[in-house]
């Protein structure tokens, strides 16, 4: 019984480690942000978004690199984009004076449909990845380099975007603000937390399909991805009770883009050949998922729903819960 709690209650230090630190790493980002000059809202899309997604970075990067895992690299990168957007779910219930879609900008949408193109293309490469097509140089995968073009270019398109519209809702209150060298230091001590925490978590998700004989794939998307976003999740609700929606919808979608780059990091760390050849096409489920609940969230932004179903949820809410627990489900079964 104790080589079977151990994992988890090291999974717990893990969680409460990232969620202690990511806040606080999202709070300094903005700073920093606003001390230099930058825009608020493409920080908020930007330099927050992947501020809170450094857990999957170190994650995916230790995972492949040192605990030779790459089903719960890539499990944690899919899997975190649609943790994310079940997260919609949380912030429209908690959004109970008007609804949530009737509140945001439609700005999201170019996040959104950028969203679909990388995590689509993510889901693709998986399945090409399994046939003997798959193509690469050396041990990094062709996919690669598109990852990194689509982010560039989504940043860009967001900047461009930016210059013409509204500033986002400002994340942080009026306190005095700290110095930039200050709010530099905090940043890089609540990074190395993470980075420590986020190290630690590939191994601690390996013991933990071992001790409870579940699939690394099953384990990387559902237990790996839960953790590691812990930031957006904490960071994303403190926006929205502070009225900044627009901010906490960004940093999400802008989480999505920043975890498909990741994808590329890691196959670049990953030594044994192209990384989506080397995991469970089961992946592509998660990547699917993904694009559909992406385009949910669309239909929702352009259609802004307020009815609900039995006064508790509306109905973009309820087709988001089935599509993830769905995804979850079958990476589940069919996943290794």
């Amino acid at each position: 019984m104790s080589t079977a709690i151990l994992p988890w209650l090291e999974f717990a230090l893990c969680a409460a480690l990232i969620g202690f630190a990511g806040p606080r790493l999202a709070k300094h980002g903005d700073t920093i942000a606003r001390l230099t000059g930058l825009s608020r809202s493409w920080t908020g899309l930007v330099l927050l978004a992947a501020a809170t997604s450094l857990p999957e970075l170190f994650t995916g990067v230790s995972a492949v690199s040192v605990a030779d895992a790459p089903n719960i690299a890539v499990g944690d990168a899919l899997g975190s984009c649609t943790f994310n957007l079940v997260m919609l779910v949380l912030l429209d219930e908690l959004s109970r004076r008007e609804p949530m879609y009737r509140q945001i900008d439609r700005g999201h949408l170019l996040t959104a449909g950028f969203g679909i193109i990388m995590i689509g293309s993510a889901g693709v490469f998986v399945v090409l990845g399994q046939a003997p097509m798959a193509f690469g140089f050396l041990h990094i995968g062709g996919y690669t380099p598109l990852f990194v073009l689509l982010y560039l270019v989504a940043v860009r398109a967001a900047f461009v975007y930016d210059r013409r519209s509204r500033p986002l809702a400002e994340l942080l209150d009026g306190q005095a603000e700290p110095t930039l060298g200050s709010a530099i230091a905090r940043y890089c001590g609540a990074a190395v937390v993470i980075a420590a925490a986020g190290s630690w978590l590939p191994f601690i998700g390996q013991d933990i399909a071992t001790a409870m004989g579940w699939r690394t794939s099953f384990v990387g998307t559902m237990i790996i991805a839960g953790a590691t976003s812990i930031p957006e999740l904490v960071v994303t609700v403190s926006a929205l009770r502070l009225g900044a929606v627009d901010m906490a919808i960004g940093s999400l979608l802008g989480s999505n883009l920043f975890d498909i780059l990741i994808l590329a990091i890691d196959d670049i760390a990953y030594p044994k050949g192209p990384l989506l050849a080397a995991v469970s096409p089961a992946h592509a489920v998660t990547a699917f998922a993904g694009v559909i609940m992406s385009g949910i969230f669309i239909v929702a932004l352009l259609y802004q729903p307020g009815t609900t179903l039995r006064r508790a949820m509306n109905w973009t809410s309820l087709a988001l819960l089935i599509v993830y627990m769905f995804s979850s489900y079958t990476i589940y079964v069919f996943g290794h």
